[in-house]
């Protein structure tokens, strides 16, 4: 008996000293990969506050020994080079990313109402049709996109990038969609059909509701992949409706580009996005954990 009263302490001290490590590990890990995530924000943070224009050289200080807000200053006034137009480039930026995550949100989810609580028959096929469009490289299909907006009059228009972001976040948004609202009993829709509930009511007063963390999940995806493009932007556009990415890709033209400016610009560019996830954390972290749910 006291044979195994003993093996038993020590497999329990085992079993502790192992989930320690294990924790401590996974922290040191987080730590590791959370520092080396940062570190590159950190390093335009650090340029930004520069106040000889970013020519800044690392010297072991983790801080400016004189940091400035010049470069925020130019970049609010417009007069640091390249950012003279930076409010119209940012609006343009804005106008675009919302624009893109409302028509995402708003065809997606019909898409996805319509295959899964609709339950039509060919409803994986056009699902399966919409994930090929991502087997295509986007950078290949610029030249044909290009030649469609300009058949349609739409060549240097803001509607054309917006059109173009649209369609390559829908095929994510209807897969994120359909996976989430598999999790929604079918009883639902038939008890409010018994009472009277037509397609349009099923959408609006049972499907939206019981989707939004998948729709914040979706609007989160779609503004990033706006916000990010640059491809598209640049061929797209001309000078005049110009957004602040492409605008920050003239810096690698310019040997003596003002960097302080430029990577402030960048900090504040970022500034939305960020905004958007906080606002929608709380649902983004609900969708995470859409696999325990429905456990």
């Amino acid at each position: 008996m006291s044979i195994a009263l003993t093996f038993g302490r020590l497999a329990r001290r085992r079993y502790r000293l192992r989930r320690v490590l294990t924790e401590a590990g996974s922290v040191m890990l987080g730590v590791v990969l959370l520092i080396w995530s940062l570190l590159p924000v950190y390093n335009m943070l650090l340029i930004a506050l520069d106040p000889e224009e970013g020519e800044i050289e690392f010297d072991g200080n983790i801080w400016p020994p004189e940091p400035s807000l010049e470069g925020f200053r130019g970049v609010v006034t417009q007069e640091a080079r390249y950012l003279e137009d930076f409010w119209h480039q940012f609006g343009n930026s804005l106008y675009i990313g919302l624009l893109t995550m409302v028509l995402t949100v708003l065809i997606g989810s019909l898409a996805s109402f319509a295959v899964s609580r609709m339950r039509l028959s060919k409803g994986s096929l056009l699902t399966n049709a919409a994930l090929l469009s991502y087997a295509i490289p986007a950078s290949f299909l610029i030249v044909p996109y290009y030649r469609i907006m300009h058949g349609y009059g739409l060549s240097n228009n803001l509607w054309a990038v917006i059109a173009a972001d649209v369609t390559f976040a829908i095929p994510f948004a209807i897969l994120m969609l359909q996976l989430y609202a598999r999790l929604i009993p079918f009883e639902l829709d038939d008890a409010a059909r018994v009472d009277g509930a037509s397609a349009v009511q099923l959408y609006l007063q049972i499907y939206l509701p019981l989707m939004t963390p998948a729709l914040a999940v979706v609007a989160v995806y779609a503004l990033l992949l706006a916000w990010n493009d640059y491809l598209y932007q640049a061929v797209l556009l001309s000078v005049r409706n110009m957004t602040v990415s492409v605008t920050q890709g003239q810096l690698f033209a310019d040997v003596d580009a003002q960097y302080n400016a430029m990577m402030a610009a960048g900090i504040i560019y970022v500034l939305p996005p960020i905004a958007l996830l906080f606002a929608l954390r709380r649902y983004v972290a609900a969708a995470l954990t859409i696999g325990e749910v429905k456990g």
